[in-house]
């Protein structure tokens, strides 16, 4: 996320005098909300294809991906609200809250419910509800310790104080850590011709090269929505946030959209849990 200095506004007034300064940062400040927009696109089109297959099959990783995908929109909705008419107290605490806090741990529930069956993942939805209450609350209630204001994205660290940022920290590493091990691991188990789940879950695969494939590509995508840092030195720390939550998401999608043709998600039963 980008430093908490000088605000758009400031940039354009220093080159005001400047048409090519102008044009320029005309040119920056469109391209940031063309690539929030396209997020957010892509992450409700996501959103609409996981709720369309959770209200035709009722399969519970399809439901907790959907809310996800939701939060999501929410935050990408947000960073694109922000761009494009400036930053407030509240869109950046909805940005926070929904793109920084929520969205990844509940992706990571899905593949606990796909890999671990869903006494587990009923569990981490549990727990996922009291986080997602916890958060919100802290995220109402948390003083801002410096002011918020113009089109360049705030920084957490200047605008927020521990918990807020605590609960990002959390809320991003571990779960993001859950489904990339996760794909690597199940792609492993389909291309050994092994079962890619645990316990009571069980998949009928069809094509496994197919779904192993989209697990490496689920994989390749949250290794790309935990970039944005490597990409800010290249492409400063707004850009970055906005082509890797862009980028991201998009092979997040397609990851999906290719693991979801491969194999059916069943329900069955056990006398000892799968093994490698």
């Amino acid at each position: 996320m980008h430093a908490f200095t000088k605000s758009s506004d400031e940039v354009f007034l220093g080159h005001w005098r400047s048409p090519s300064g102008v044009l320029r940062w005309v040119i920056v400040n469109r391209l940031d909300q063309a690539l929030a927009a396209g997020a957010t696109a892509v992450a409700l089109a996501f959103a609409l294809a996981t709720w369309d297959r959770w209200l035709r099959r009722r399969r519970p990783h399809e439901l907790v991906w959907t809310v996800s995908l939701v939060l999501f929109c929410l935050g990408a909705g947000a960073l694109w609200w922000g761009t494009a008419r400036g930053w407030s107290p509240a869109s950046f605490r909805i940005f926070y809250l929904a793109g920084a806090i929520l969205n990844v741990p509940w992706l990571g529930a899905g593949t606990v419910y796909l890999l671990a069956g869903p006494t587990w993942g009923n569990r981490v939805r549990a727990w996922l509800l009291v986080l997602s209450g916890l958060a919100t609350g802290v995220m109402l209630s948390a003083p801002l310790r410096a002011p918020i204001s113009g089109t360049d994205l705030p920084e957490g660290k200047v605008v927020f104080g521990v918990w807020p940022r605590v609960l990002a920290a959390v809320g991003s590493a571990v779960p993001a850590t859950v489904i990339f091990v996760g794909a690597l691991w199940s792609a492993w188990r389909v291309w050994r011709g092994k079962t890619p789940a645990l316990g009571t879950a069980s998949r009928q695969v069809q094509l496994p090269k197919r779904l192993a494939l989209g697990n490496v590509v689920i994989a390749v995508g949250t290794l790309v929505l935990s970039a944005s840092g490597t990409f800010a030195g290249r492409l400063g720390k707004d850009r970055a946030f906005a082509v890797t939550l862009l980028v991201g998401i998009a092979v997040l999608f397609a990851g999906f959209l290719v693991a979801s043709t491969a194999g059916a998600m069943r329900r069955v039963t056990r006398t000892q849990p799968a093994t490698a």
